[in-house]
């Protein structure tokens, strides 16, 4: 005995002299390991509260605490004989005092806890915990039988667990059922009563739930689905988890932004005091924390075996019981091991009602320990065997429990610190976007056709901005001094206040002098300088739309995209990176601090296969034929390409009417963008790929091809000629009466009457099936959007479309009329393929990049068509067509050429003239170039289509070795 009494309270026991009353050593009475340990639950949490920048909490916690320091001197006097009365006034009070909290107490978040006494306000619910344990000593200590000992306590737990639940202040009712259960196990009430009724308790609490508020149904669901989300009832676990890692060893107070990190941990003065100390302090002042209580419980626990009788025994240990089940759950909860139950951890949490009680509740049981020891050391009285049941087990259990939180404190440290302390940081930033420089779009020869005009916005977060450097600013910007101020003062909450917008070297000079809150963002806005040459080749850009976010999930919100032309296909290439600049803000979004700059990567540049001086010539040729002139019909729109018939590079393409790129802004210019679109010919689109018409007799190549192919008719067999053919009680005209020929000579003369005998012999079958090989009726797969594949029927489908192919289908067909359109591209790319043998892949983009890192885009080989090498006569008949035919205009080329001419009725045709064709190699035996033209109601092909070529063809020979070649021009051409 006596070696246990000096381990539980210190020092050497000593006997009183004969006659005098007992009287313990003041340090045995005070037992300074209880005491220290309190007082180092104390020093931690006014700490607590004095890191997280709140000294009026601070203050008022130490006041409390003198307060509670007051009440253990006047309590560790106490002695066991009044603890009955001590209990039932405790007892007494609290409930009087719940009743009245109900009637008029003060409501926070929902929950009438609170009553005010003058200036100072309480929590009665702290002070029924102490007067319920006293009480239930009383009763479950007496020498009455269990079940009315039983019932007796069950009755006095039901009025203030009831008033508490009225509150309401669940977790507080779950605290006091907990003492009420821990107290009837500790009396001795038999197991078998008390583990059915555990069992009932425990399959009710599904049931409970519906006593929750939503908020907390919300933090429950959370835990139990693991959920951590940002944005929902998890935050709370997150942020526990982050404070726990932020604070590593030894605390992160020396980082710059630490008094920030602890603002975004919810109840940092209370419920989660325990996570806010290891943020604030480290991992060791968690751990001493949980060691300080942890000796608190097992002094009292030693305390309560050496009273002086059972109900002091039993308040010690309720007591014990008390300090281990707050601190228990509120460690855990501060884990998320367990649903965050607003249980404060005791002393250490913010809360003056619960920070006195438990300090007084201190002195009280030292007193009865001491009274217990001074009794037995006077009257050598024999401790009471009846002591509280399962005391000392309880406590190893919850040790073990606490040790095993603080390993999972360490663990989480260990394994998830730098993630989690940069989830920190990342919570606390909110970033504008930079947006990036958009990449240029250049010709061959690396001239300018799209590119982006830059100036500096000049931003400031408002908050951020010290005053003395407004008067700076404002010189730097060139702004009013007063108006600047009254501007930063009306938006003193935003984050990217926008106050000038400057050229580049203005805007460098505000960057240089680095003023504390203001960034400069570049900004651009696209520029086309060479108008509408290349409108709808070009295309635009805008801010995104839904459909381009679909296509491109990586965009934000307000980015700028290509919408339409090359802009819309090569925006991955043009678009470049944003940058961002950040700003770190409280959980309220109140700017604190400048955070990181991220600066925007300028997107690649794009080089087209286009020449410029090619491309204008094209479009001023195009244009002149359009416009109106004494006796001849007036085209509404064109189009014209010329490519290399070799690789697909396209050379140039004219589309006429156009629109102008500018006219998309920003800002877009509405009154004008809609005057463009009610003009006619449809200038907001590409005539050469999206719009498609009747080929005429230029299709005549395809079907001439199809008879090389076929072998029915050979190409030397001469066919009756005349002004019409007949076929049955039909007769179909010749644009001229023209004599017998053979397949070159008609190709030559464009001899309607040989073709309607070479289709009428051969069948629709080759011709579709060679129209098929040579890209008709498909997209060419051009590398622009919104290509059109034209349209090329055959028997079947005519018929699944409820129409009807008629023999006299295939005789149109011969001569390019009937069920078949084509865009001026697609007979470009069937003109290369006769003309070389092989088909290609027409496009636009050659390279993108930067000098040594550009890289060339690349595009499929040319494909040799199967029959290629019987195309002879074909070619021979083109030739033919240049020098004494339909296309003889083409002799006044340098070199020899091969063509074909065409006109074709279209009923789209407003001045019901017929489509003018024209179609050209050169120089044939080796093409280098392909030339298309295509005017809508423009009449003969010769006299409109034909003049736009021409004089294009003539300046391509005339400059082809700069055209050709791609970098910078060695001089400048027309």
């Amino acid at each position: 005995m006596l070696s246990v009494e000096r381990g539980l309270l210190g020092g050497r026991r000593s006997r009183p002299a004969p006659g005098r009353p007992a009287r313990l050593p003041v340090v045995r009475l005070l037992d300074p390991l209880a005491v220290g340990a309190v007082a180092l639950l104390v020093v931690l949490g006014v700490a607590n509260l004095a890191a997280l920048g709140d000294p009026a909490a601070a203050r008022h916690q130490l006041v409390v605490v003198g307060g509670g320091v007051v009440l253990f001197v006047v309590l560790s006097r106490w002695r066991t004989a009044g603890l009955r009365g001590l209990a039932w006034g405790c007892y007494g009070v609290s409930v009087v005092l719940l009743v009245a909290v109900d009637v008029g107490g003060m409501s926070v978040r929902g929950a009438q806890r609170w009553i005010a006494i003058g200036f100072f306000s309480m929590q009665p619910s702290e002070l029924a915990k102490l007067g319920l344990l006293l009480v239930l000593a009383l009763v479950l200590g007496s020498d009455r039988s269990w079940p009315r000992r039983l019932v007796t306590a069950v009755a006095v737990a039901v009025p203030p667990i009831g008033l508490v639940l009225v509150q309401p202040d669940l977790s507080t009712a779950a605290v006091l059922c907990a003492v009420t259960g821990t107290m009837l196990v500790l009396g001795r009430v038999p197991l078998k009563v008390l583990v059915p009724c555990l069992v009932v308790a425990a399959l009710a609490l599904p049931f409970a739930e519906q006593l929750l508020h939503p908020y907390q149904q919300e933090r429950l669901h959370a835990f139990l689905s693991g959920s951590t989300d940002a944005d929902g009832p998890g935050w709370a676990i997150r942020q526990m988890h982050i404070a726990l890692a932020w604070g590593g060893l030894t605390g992160g107070a020396d980082h710059p932004l630490h008094q920030l990190v602890g603002l975004y941990l919810p109840d940092r003065h209370t419920d989660l005091a325990f996570a806010s100390v290891v943020e604030q302090f480290g991992f060791l002042a968690g751990a001493a924390a949980v060691l300080a209580a942890m000796v608190l419980v097992w002094r009292v626990v030693g305390i309560s075996r050496h009273t002086r009788n059972r109900p002091a025994g039993l308040a010690a240990a309720g007591f014990a019981a008390l300090v281990s089940v707050e601190v228990a759950v509120s460690v855990a909860g501060n884990l998320g091991l367990v649903p965050t139950a607003g249980v404060p951890f005791p002393l250490l949490s913010y809360g003056g009602t619960a920070a006195a009680v438990h300090i007084a509740a201190l002195g009280l049981v030292l007193a009865l320990g001491a009274d217990g020891e001074a009794h037995r050391l006077w009257l050598r009285e024999r401790p009471d065997r009846a002591r509280p049941r399962l005391l000392r087990t309880t406590a190893v259990v919850v040790t073990g429990l606490l040790v095993g939180m603080v390993g999972f404190v360490w663990q989480l440290q260990s394994a998830q610190g730098s993630q989690l302390r940069e989830a920190a940081l990342d919570q606390m930033l909110r970033c504008t976007r930079v947006p990036a420089a958009r990449g240029e779009i250049t010709d061959r020869h690396g001239t300018p056709l799209a590119l982006d005009v830059r100036r500096h916005r000049v931003a400031v977060v408002p908050a951020l901005v010290r005053p003395a450097d407004v008067s700076t600013l404002a010189a730097l910007t060139a702004r009013p001094e007063i108006g600047l101020r009254r501007q930063l003062h009306r938006h003193r909450a935003s984050r990217d206040l926008t106050v000038a917008s400057l050229p580049p070297a203005a805007g460098r000079r505000v960057r240089n002098a680095a003023l504390p809150g203001v960034f400069v963002v570049p900004e651009t806005r696209r520029r086309y300088p060479a108008g509408d040459v290349l409108g709808p080749v070009l295309g635009w850009t805008g801010v995104a739309t839904p459909v381009e976010m679909e296509r491109w999930p990586d965009l934000a919100l307000d980015a700028i995209a290509g919408r339409a032309g090359l802009e819309q296909v090569y925006d991955p290439v043009l678009r470049g990176t944003d940058g961002r600049q950040c700003v770190y803000v409280t959980p309220a979004g109140t700017p604190m601090a400048m955070g990181p700059y991220t600066p925007p990567r300028r997107g690649r540049t794009l080089r087209l296969s286009v020449d410029l001086g090619l491309q204008r010539e094209l479009t001023r040729s195009l244009d002149a034929v359009l416009r109106s002139r004494p006796g001849q019909p007036l085209g509404d729109l064109g189009g014209a390409v010329l490519l290399d018939p070799r690789n697909g590079q396209v050379l140039a393409t004219a589309s006429r009417p156009a629109y102008d790129n500018r006219l998309f802004g920003p800002p877009v210019d509405n009154g004008a963008l809609a005057r463009v679109s009610r003009r006619p010919g449809s200038p907001m689109l590409d005539h050469v790929t999206q719009v498609a018409a009747p080929p005429g007799s230029t299709f005549k190549l395809v079907v001439a091809a199809a008879s090389m192919r076929d072998g029915t008719v050979p190409p030397d067999r001469v066919l009756p000629g005349g002004g019409s053919w007949t076929l049955g009680d039909h007769s179909f005209g010749n644009w001229m009466s023209l004599p017998a020929q053979d397949l070159p000579n008609a190709i030559s003369l464009s001899n309607n009457v040989y073709f309607y005998q070479l289709a009428w012999a051969m069948g629709p079958e080759p011709i579709i099936s060679t129209a098929r090989s040579l890209g008709v009726g498909r997209p060419t797969g051009i590398d622009l959007p919104g290509e059109t594949g034209g349209y090329l029927g055959t028997p079947d489908s005519v018929a699944r479309d409820g129409g009807t192919w008629f023999p006299g289908s295939t005789v149109i067909l011969g001569i390019g009329q009937g069920y078949l359109t084509v865009t001026p591209l697609q007979d470009a790319l069937w003109t290369a393929g006769i003309a070389t043998g092989a088909m290609v892949t027409p496009h636009l983009g050659l390279s993108y990049g930067e000098g040594r890192g550009r890289s060339a885009l690349r595009w499929p080989r040319p494909r040799r068509l199967p029959y290629a090498d019987r195309l002879g006569p074909v070619r021979e008949g083109m030739a033919l067509a240049a020098t004494s035919g339909t296309a003889s205009i083409l002799r006044a080329l340098p070199v020899r050429a091969g063509a074909k001419t065409g006109s074709a009725q279209d009923p789209s045709a407003p001045n019901g003239a017929p489509d003018s064709w024209f179609t050209a190699a050169a120089p044939l035996d080796r093409p280098r170039v392909v030339a298309t033209s295509f005017v809508r109601g423009g009449g003969h092909g010769v006299s409109t289509s034909g003049a736009v070529v021409l004089p294009v063809l003539d300046y391509f020979f005339a400059h082809e070795e700069e055209i050709l070649r791609t970098g910078p021009r060695p001089r400048r051409h027309r």
